[in-house]
């Protein structure tokens, strides 16, 4: 996982708390609920980039 991934990833979840935000004041639920996917999904990724995080840091310990 790039740096690049990671901001993308949290660029998604900013832009689904202003999809929620505007959805709720604005008593959309459809906007709302498209705010709360597409969060979900930027933390499913933003999970994966720490597992790949994770497995780099293993990979390089066995290289010492």
């Amino acid at each position: 996982m790039g740096p690049d991934d990671k901001i993308k990833h949290g660029a998604e979840e900013a832009k689904g708390k202003v999809k929620e935000g505007v959805g709720n004041a604005t008593n959309n639920d459809d906007l709302a609920a498209e705010g709360k996917a597409d969060q979900t999904s930027a933390e499913v990724k933003q999970a994966g980039d720490k597992v790949g995080d994770a497995a780099g840091d293993v990979k390089d310990a066995f290289k010492h």
